[in-house]
C-alpha cells in the first residue's frame, strides 16, 4: 500500500471551518484507507492508500468532508516520495535556525506563474519556487513579510495551502514511519 499525505486548505483556522481530528480519522476510514494518523489540529493526515491515483483519493476525501461536515475545502494528496523531494529541494533548510519562520506552501495546481510573479515583485525577500511547492524564509517573522501576507490572502487562497517547516519534517517522519 501507498503512504500518503493529506493537506487540507483553510480548516481549522481560526473559528470558521472546525473540524475535529477524530472526525477527520473516522471520515478516512470510513473511505477505507488503512493506518490514519493526523498531524496537529490543522488539517494533516497521514494514510495507507491502494492502487487509485492520487488526485483520485483527493477527490474522495474533499467529497466525504463536504458530505459529512458541510465544509467545502480544496485537499491536496501527496505521495510519500512527492513530499520527500519536496522537502529535498527547499532552498532555506540550512538557514533556517527557527522553523516556525520558514514556510512550505504545497501548490494546489500546476501553474507557477502567480509564485514567480509574486517572487519578481518582492526580490528583497527569501522566496524560491519548485516544481510543487514554495519556499519562503523569514528570518524577522512570516508577519512582517509581504509575501506571506500575499500567500495567505484571497488571491492565494485556491492555490497553495502552507506549511512551516517543524510540520513538514513531522509529517516526513510519520510517513517513514
Amino acid at each position: 500500500m501507498a503512504r500518503r499525505v493529506a493537506l487540507f486548505r483553510g480548516i481549522n483556522v481560526g473559528k470558521a471551518n472546525r473540524i475535529a481530528m477524530a472526525e477527520l480519522k473516522a471520515i478516512f476510514e470510513a473511505l477505507g484507507f488503512d493506518d490514519v494518523r493526523t498531524l496537529l489540529n490543522s488539517g494533516n493526515v497521514v494514510y495507507a492508500a491502494g492502487r487509485a491515483a492520487a488526485a483520485r483519493d483527493a477527490e474522495r476525501i474533499g467529497a466525504a468532508v463536504a458530505e459529512r461536515t458541510g465544509i467545502t475545502t480544496r485537499v491536496l494528496v501527496l505521495e510519500a516520495a512527492t513530499l520527500d523531494a519536496v522537502a529535498a529541494a527547499n532552498p532555506y533548510a540550512n538557514d533556517a535556525d527557527d522553523p516556525s519562520r520558514l514556510l512550505v506552501g504545497f501548490l494546489l495546481g500546476d501553474d507557477r506563474s502567480p509564485f514567480e510573479a509574486l517572487r519578481r515583485a518582492h526580490p528583497d525577500e527569501r522566496f524560491a519556487v519548485g516544481e510543487h511547492a514554495c519556499y519562503l524564509w523569514c528570518p524577522d517573522g512570516i508577519l512582517d513579510s509581504r509575501i506571506g501576507d500575499a500567500l495567505s490572502g484571497t488571491k492565494f487562497r485556491d492555490r497553495v495551502t502552507a506549511r512551516n517547516w517543524a510540520t513538514v519534517l513531522k509529517l516526513q517522519a510519520l510517513l517513514a514511519s
